[in-house]
């Protein structure tokens, strides 16, 4: 197409023919460049190019528009100087518009073809070489009107063409121009963060959204998305939160590749005691059996602290006091913290289950302590097992199920004290309660 315009324009003296021409070789180098843009882009991220190479593509784009733009501003001051001058008769042969029909047709089936591929692919280069193509065919288009127009005697036609080329060309290139500068200073899509934010909100878990960054590169967006969850979830939940946020980025934007940070956060609806608890595993501490109660415009506080058994009472006050510290430190100076000192069971015994006589003495026991009980309804399933440092009772009490967790509770301990009071030697006793059947 290129060869056959400068033929033709050559032979006619056609401005808008040859400007055309200009055109056609500007988009046949800008095709080569973007096939070794595209092939470059495609490569995978290496040591020096952690991101990928995707904006060989814009770079690749941005040399096209320089030229684009050259091109529209010559063939605009040629066609002015024209105009001047009054115009002139273009000699427009059948070569002259047989060459700009086959033109038209070409450059409707690349554009079409190409402008689909780019469209499936999310290319940038492949985009650009597809807008070129159908800058070919209405600038192709522009030329023929002028020519028609010159053979009918209006001398101005063929220059007023290669102003409409110079206009088109110089459209393509701004909007190309535009789109490319865009991609290479990091401009995030025009509305992706503010969907994203939307749908990242409503991920179970998520507490708020705290920032979303987004830059394209190539046909790929990357992203850091950083979401605030409650600072009392495990790590593992969190980990699936942040599976999760991916897994919408993906359903709402393909293109995106994202990496998801979760902060924890202190929710406004926090008691004290989950407080506590996080405070305390922040130090690699177990606590239990926390107790919270107000006295005045003071809040109090009272726990169960566990530590190795085999440290001294210094050292295990030592770390006791430094926990207090540190709930003052967060909570407040004024609360009252006081903690009891309790020994870590960390260690496995090894043991065995008790002979039959003494099963069955622990399970009269257990079920005579019940009768007098009106919390509980049965006692079953009595283990008692034989260790280096005791005997251990589990049993399973069917209980109302219209008690609150408070009475079941104490239920259970008024057996437990019952049972040691007939067995003081017992190392653990626990007890497990159930809702019983109201039929």
């Amino acid at each position: 197409m290129t060869l056959g315009k400068v033929a033709a324009g050559l032979v006619s003296g056609s401005l808008a023919l040859l400007s055309e021409a200009a055109h056609n070789a500007i988009d046949t180098g800008a095709t080569i460049l973007t096939y070794f843009a595209v092939r470059e882009a495609n490569k995978p991220a290496d040591e020096t190019h952690h991101y990928g190479h995707g904006k060989y593509e814009s770079l690749s784009a941005l040399v096209v528009t320089g030229l684009l733009v050259g091109l529209s501003v010559y063939v605009l001051f040629t066609a002015i100087g024209r105009l001047r001058e009054g115009g002139e008769l273009i000699d427009a042969s059948w070569w002259a518009f047989g060459v700009l029909g086959a033109s038209i047709v070409a450059d409707s089936f690349r554009f079409v073809a190409l402008n689909a591929v780019a469209k499936k692919t999310g290319s940038h280069a492949l985009a650009a070489d597809a807008m070129h193509f159908a800058s070919d065919l209405i600038a192709s288009v522009l030329v023929l009107l002028g020519l028609i127009a010159n053979s009918y005697g209006f001398k101005q036609g063929d220059a007023l063409g290669a102003l409409g080329v110079a206009a088109f060309i110089g459209y393509a290139g701004f909007r190309l121009g535009g789109e490319t500068i865009a991609t290479l200073v990091d401009r995030a899509p025009e509305g992706l963060a503010d969907r994203l934010r939307a749908e990242i909100g409503r991920v179970p878990g998520v507490v708020a959204v705290a920032n979303i960054k987004l830059r394209p590169n190539g046909p790929k967006i990357f992203g850091e998305i950083f979401i605030d969850v409650a600072r009392a979830l495990p790590l593992e939940r969190v980990a699936e939160i942040e599976a999760a946020v991916r897994a919408c980025v993906a359903e709402v934007s393909p293109e995106t590749e994202a990496t998801v940070a979760a902060s924890p956060r202190a929710l406004d609806d926090e008691t004290l005691a989950e407080r506590l608890v996080m405070i305390a595993a922040r130090k690699k501490l177990a606590v239990h059996h926390i107790f919270v109660h107000h006295l005045g415009d003071r809040d109090c506080i009272a726990f169960d602290l566990e530590v190795d058994g085999a440290l001294t009472t210094g050292e295990a006050h030592a770390i006791a006091t430094a926990l207090e510290d540190d709930i003052r430190a967060e909570i407040g100076t004024e609360i009252e913290v006081e903690s009891h000192i309790e020994p870590l069971h960390g260690h496995t015994l090894a043991g065995r289950d008790a002979d039959p006589a003494t099963l069955a003495t622990i399970t009269a026991a257990l079920k005579a302590a019940a009768a007098g009980n009106v919390g509980v309804a049965d006692i079953h399933d009595v283990r008692a097992r034989v260790t280096g440092e005791g005997l251990v009772v589990n049993f399973h009490a069917h209980v109302w199920p219209n008690f609150s967790v408070t009475a079941a509770h104490e239920a259970l301990e008024e057996i437990e004290r019952a049972l040691r009071e007939k067995m003081p030697h017992l190392l653990r006793v626990v007890g497990h309660a159930e809702p019983a059947d109201e039929a």
